[in-house]
């Protein structure tokens, strides 16, 4: 069955490691994606998400112009970050992880997301919605996001491994 997300009950957020002692929490605010979800075998489904990399938003404008610049996403020639699902496995009751290709700046290296999903809902308006939350973490070096600054203490400014939470509302497309 053919599914859409809807972006005003989903969530894209993002975590990185700053300075080596916090972390430093994002979102990207538009993103737009479909699903193939196949009840009766869920391992025959599939996921194609869009992500527009200049809504990234970590509550601080100059860290976000920094975040959309050359040095970060590039959202002037790189305007969008995809995800393409390859396969789907089930990993338990209600789990799975979804295999998928990442691209961002024109790279892409697979990535897996471990899903869980939490039912469906009918609402008062008569339409089907499916949730999912979804996790993952990669090592954005890998995707040219390299920059970083050294620490005089030792260390550096930005941590190489992102952390990425998902919360997912679709709702079911007519056939």
């Amino acid at each position: 069955m053919s599914w859409k997300i809807d972006p005003s009950h989903s969530e894209i957020q993002l975590s990185v490691r700053h300075m080596m002692i916090s972390k430093v929490r994002g979102r990207f605010d538009s993103f737009s994606g479909d699903v193939n979800f196949n009840e009766a075998d869920p391992t025959a489904s599939s996921v194609e998400v869009t992500i527009d990399a200049n809504s990234v938003n970590t509550r601080d404008a100059g860290r976000d112009g920094h975040l959309k610049s050359a040095d970060f996403l590039n959202v002037d020639e790189y305007p969008a970050i995809r995800f393409v699902s390859k396969r789907v496995e089930l990993s338990g009751d209600n789990k799975g992880r979804i295999y998928g290709d990442l691209t961002i700046r024109d790279i892409s290296h697979e990535v897996v997301l471990d899903v869980e999903y939490a039912g469906q809902a009918k609402s008062p308006w008569g339409a089907t919605s499916a949730g999912f939350s979804a996790t993952t973490s990669f090592d954005r070096t890998k995707w040219g996001l390299g920059w970083n600054q050294a620490l005089e203490t030792g260390g550096i400014l930005v941590g190489d491994k992102v952390d990425v939470s998902i919360e997912v509302e679709l709702v079911s497309q007519a056939e």
